[in-house]
């Protein structure tokens, strides 16, 4: 925990271990396969692969990731494509869940997958982000790994046509909401500009007399006393908070130590969403960090979105951010 959607270079992404979508042979191929070669050191990862080669299809192996960022290569053979009547679903299933035991066996923290067998095998991309999605999704629940999958194209995320037409029409009409009221100040403004009296500013010396002792006492409660008092309020354990907010268990627990924590945005409306708050509730959780919730952004005006349908689903929520070229919720 936690699952992250990305687009990069999965050679340059900073991780334990790396997954290369191989061949059975472990050979140097096209594509993500060749770049990883090419990046590590060819004649190095060749000899590697040589001394372990050949595996079967769904399985995987380890080798050194030389001069990757990455410490490590998991090597897995994906399923070619050939119309869906082979096998080629619980085979590349397979691909991903041997890859994760692997790197789990090798106590392996972050691992960062492609998308397998959607290149030159012809798996169809959408179906093999559901598959990607599903088997990781299942595993980080019960596992403490940090797992990206990283993705060049956009297109292999589908979010139904409904949903993103629903959501269009929110960000539209809440644009229009928010011009028209910043339209409805400014005149108020300015036909208020004839009355003004000095008689109406604030006495200066009475401010003084506030001092920042009496301030800080009268202070609301922190980030962290909210987030707790709301957690149990609603009578939930740390893990089901933290696996909801897609956040990793370490850093809820910095959290929950420390009452003066600062999370960044995402982190706070990752918990909002694990506590499946109301849109006040909500901005008032925001409050205490610092925050609130914007209606020039897309990514507040999607996050909200999802707030008012009560759906609190971060993987979706977070599919649905990648589509728009947004910042996922949580920790990353």
């Amino acid at each position: 925990m936690p699952f992250y959607i990305i687009r990069d270079d999965i050679t340059k992404v900073k991780v334990d271990a790396i997954v290369n979508a191989a061949n059975r042979q472990l050979q140097e191929g096209g594509g993500v396969c060749g770049a990883i070669f090419e990046s590590a050191g060819r004649q190095q990862l060749t000899e590697a692969c040589q001394l372990v080669a050949p595996i079967k299809t769904g399985e995987a192996i380890l080798t050194p990731g030389y001069q990757l960022p990455a410490a490590f290569i998991i090597h897995t053979a994906g399923p070619k494509w050939s119309g869906g009547h082979n096998d080629e679903e619980s085979l590349l299933r397979a691909s991903y869940q041997n890859s994760l035991e692997l790197a789990s066996r090798h106590q392996l923290k972050s691992v960062a997958f492609p998308l397998i067998s959607s290149g030159i095998y012809g798996f169809p991309k959408k179906q093999a982000f559901k598959i990607a999605r599903d088997v990781i999704g299942k595993y980080v629940e019960t596992h403490e790994m940090t797992v990206y999958l990283v993705l060049l194209d956009q297109n292999a995320i589908t979010v139904s046509e409904e949903l993103k037409i629903a959501i269009e029409q929110f960000i539209d009409e809440e644009a229009v909401h928010h011009l028209e009221q910043r339209y409805s100040r400014s005149h108020a403004n300015v036909r208020e500009e004839g009355t003004f009296s000095f008689k109406e500013l604030p006495d200066i010396h009475e401010e003084k007399r506030s001092t920042l002792d009496q301030f800080l006492t009268n202070a609301e409660e922190t980030f962290s006393q909210k987030l707790l008092r709301l957690n149990d309020e609603r009578q939930l354990s740390d893990p089901e908070v933290y696996k909801r907010a897609n956040l990793d268990r370490r850093l809820f627990s910095k959290i929950r130590s420390n009452k003066d924590y600062q999370p960044k945005k995402a982190t706070a409306l990752a918990l909002a969403l694990a506590l499946e708050l109301s849109l006040e509730e909500t901005q008032d959780l925001l409050s205490a960090a610092g925050y609130s919730l914007s209606k020039s952004t897309k990514f507040d005006l999607i996050v909200e979105y999802f707030i008012r349908q009560q759906n609190y689903d971060i993987y979706l929520v977070n599919e649905v951010l990648f589509t728009y070229h947004q910042p996922p919720l949580g920790t990353f």
